[in-house]
């Protein structure tokens, strides 16, 4: 391995003599190998940037359980020099009685200072004189005075940093370097390093031993005996290696040495640098901004201070914001992958958006996580939008990103508003005001789908019960974990062909992976598991398991283990989600079946045609896309009508079907599930229709295409629909 510790090595110009590299499954594995290592006492103080990693942060713990005290630190004056640079500290950190603390000798105490080359949220970067003016203790810091007596030693997260600017530890002596080789090259990942000086690492602590091929060289089993290897390196890597990987790092460098550092720094700066620019410059019709960058917004600043990552966040012409969750799954229908959110980094990201303690911790209790779609809460963004260039990035790659965001996002002319695209109405439809007649349509189709995410049957008659359409959604499959299977997980799910024969009181199941087709009768005698209580979706649901020739029948179709379960509608719960924004229940009275947000979908014929006349322009446009056509079964609707203009729908308040009243619930949002076409027993997947739909149905972040409603009349009596049937709409 010291062919390759020795390239490491000399990519950040470190002395073989003075430091050592020790291979990790990671850089957050050479973090948490320094904080469970480093000789803290209750004299030792953690200071850190608020730009830092969750897996810096991390470090905290191990510090506040020794007793040391924990800061959180902006730094001002960056490049002003060691006289100009001033940390401004944030609350004290400590756990326990300080009285009760061990005094120690200050000569014995060590204090850890962390910070990043450049900061993952924003791209701003660090000068890297600050592990100097550490060591030296040559900075000022205002306010309550921290004793932290004793000597500094300083790590450099270079995870980020180093792809484009790695730190020169000829120049700057840091303590502990950590490196990340999948930011480096791409690939591979599971393999990071600590770059550690030879005397801070004998300084680290390490309790634990492993095998021979790793920190010990004897041990005796029945006796309190064992000799650790010499070597650094040696005795912090445990167990074998990832020598695989290890081995394709030549590779990385190689690629790396003959673009040279200095080249790759020049051209992702270049884009970025253009990208910085050109989102500043956008604005709405009205004049406003459309783009709030993080960082410094001064572009004949940025060569210095930034790199070649921008975050941002995008704003509507009324001052509101774009959720980043919207346009991540935007750009992901235009190929673009983006990274949105606070990338790990809460303190730049809480810092940056403006967001005070009691903001983050209201955030929290309203159910905000990582990772969800929770992007605007209180008016305020969660997180952000990042882009980074490496240096496989290119102009074209640039140019795109901001052809994207030009279109999706910069608001149009008046004449070409959304609402006039939008037809008749703004989706979701308003119920508020005097209601109208709009005009006479027709029932074209009925289907029904008895179990949750596989096809359905269309019919030209079919019975209405207190939960919708008689048998809808009354069955799912779920894990023997207990996770609900659907198509967006188990795409398989949807060659599961349903009919339900009400003659023979049986649901009929295919299946093309199963010989044999599978019969259930209706009535619950083959349900033979216990009854239990399951959660849906905010709903309460008692339902009932069935034998396993039909869990084997359905692991056998799925290609997955799986039980099928029946839900009871008489003993179903109501939708106990009354916050609407806290799930996707529409529907807040009615009884409810497996549904996601109410008990009956609806399109219209004529808005289908005009979705697939806009697919056809688009193809002759010179779109990329292979053209589809869409049919009503891609966006599984309950209901087809037809007899009006396209996307009249939006605007009707209720709606009578024979003697049937029905309620709009607004428009039905869209997801990439639309997306999945199941032809001749393969799954396939495009961009479309929903692309097409987002440039002209989107509305506050949602892209809407159908309605959803639910019956307005309790069934008291035997209540069918019938294709063919006329339908009165009205309007407000």
């Amino acid at each position: 391995m010291s062919g390759f510790t020795e390239q490491t090595l000399s990519f950040f110009n470190a002395s073989p003599g003075e430091y050592k590299c020790i291979f990790t499954s990671g850089a957050t594995a050479a973090l948490k190998l320094v904080g469970e290592t480093f000789p803290w006492s209750s004299q030792s103080t953690f200071m850190y940037t608020m730009e830092n990693h969750n897996s810096v942060l991390g470090i905290r713990e191990y510090s506040l359980k020794e007793g040391a005290a924990a800061i959180a630190v902006d730094i001002d004056g960056r490049h002003g020099g060691k006289s100009a640079v001033k940390i401004i500290p944030h609350t004290v950190q400590r756990r326990g009685e300080i009285g009760c603390r061990k005094k120690e000798q200050t000569s014995d105490t060590y204090n850890l200072f962390a910070f990043p080359s450049e900061c993952n949220f924003s791209g701003l970067r660090f000068d890297l004189g600050l592990v100097n003016v550490m060591k030296e203790d040559s900075y000022e810091m205002p306010g309550p005075t921290l004793s932290h007596s004793g000597r500094w030693m300083v790590l450099i997260d270079a995870a980020k940093g180093s792809a484009t600017s790695p730190p020169d530890l000829s120049k700057y002596k840091a303590d502990f370097v950590v490196v990340s080789f999948y930011k480096l090259f791409g690939y591979p990942t599971g393999i990071g390093a600590l770059i550690a000086r030879n005397g801070a690492a004998k300084l680290l602590k390490k309790t634990y031993f492993s095998g021979a091929s790793g920190t010990v060289a004897a041990s005796i089993a029945d006796v309190d005996f064992y000799k650790r290897r010499d070597g650094i390196e040696e005795y912090f890597e445990d167990g074998t290696l990832a020598f695989v990987s290890i081995a394709s790092l030549r590779h990385g460098f190689r690629i790396l040495n003959a673009l040279t550092m200095s080249a790759i720094y020049r051209h992702t700066m270049s884009l970025a640098l253009y990208i910085r620019k050109a989102l500043l410059n956008l604005r709405h019709v009205n004049g406003s901004r459309v783009c709030t960058l993080y960082g410094i917004n001064d572009p004949e600043l940025l060569c210095n201070e930034m790199g070649p990552t921008v975050s941002f966040n995008l704003k509507r012409p009324d001052g509101s914001w774009f959720g980043h969750r919207e346009v991540e799954k935007l750009a992901s229908l235009s190929n673009i992958q983006l990274r949105t959110g606070c990338f790990c980094n809460p303190g730049a990201c809480a810092k940056h958006l403006g967001l005070s303690h009691s903001e983050l911790l209201s955030n929290i209790e309203a159910g905000h996580v990582c990772w969800d779609d929770r992007d605007i809460l209180n008016g305020k963004p969660t997180g952000s939008v990042r882009v980074s260039f490496g240096y496989m990035s290119t102009f074209e790659d640039a140019r795109k990103l901001l052809k994207f965001i030009k279109s999706s996002f910069v608001s149009l002319p008046p004449q070409h508003s959304i609402s006039d695209l939008l037809g008749e109405k703004p989706v979701p439809a308003s119920t508020e005001g005097v209601e109208r007649v709009t005009r006479t349509y027709f029932l074209k189709s009925i289907t029904v789908y008895p179990i949750k995410s596989c096809a359905g049957f269309t019919v030209e008659s079919w019975p209405l019960c207190s939960t919708g359409l008689l048998h809808d959604r009354e069955w799912l499959l779920k894990s023997l974990s207990g996770e609900i299977l659907t198509q967006k997980k188990v795409p398989e799910m949807g060659f599961i062909t349903t009919l339900v024969d009400l003659k023979l009181g049986r649901l009929i199941v295919e299946s093309l992976r199963c010989k044999e087709k599978l019969q259930i009768e209706l009535t619950s005698g083959q349900c033979i598991a216990e009854r239990e209580v399951m959660e849906i979706y905010s709903q309460r649901y008692e339902v009932q398991g069935y034998g396993s020739e039909v869990d084997t029948w359905f692991s056998t179709a799925v290609g997955r283990p799986c039980t099928l379960v029946r839900s009871y509608a008489f003993q179903n719960h109501m939708c106990s989600n009354k916050n609407r924004s806290m799930g996707p229940c529409r529907d807040l009275e009615a009884r409810l079946n497996f549904v996601n947000e109410a008990q009956f979908l609806l399109i219209s014929e004529e808005s289908i045609a005009d979705l697939n006349n806009r697919l056809r322009s688009k193809l002759h446009k010179g779109s990329n896309e292979q053209h589809i056509e869409v049919d009503p079964s891609r966006f599984r609707p309950n209901l087809v009508v037809s007899g009006g203009k396209p996307y009249a729908e939006d605007g009707w308040s209720r709606l009578k079907i024979g003697q049937t009243n029905f309620t709009s619930l607004g428009g039905c949002n869209r997801c990439q599930m639309i997306n999945m076409a199941f032809t001749a027993g393969t799954v396939q997947r495009s961009n479309e229709p929903l692309a097409t739909l987002a440039s002209y149905r989107r509305l506050k972040g949602k892209i809407y295409f159908g309605v959803l409603l639910k019956m307005c009349d309790s069934i008291k009596q035997e209540a069918w629909l019938h294709a063919g049937q006329e339908i009165v709409a009205y309007a407000v």
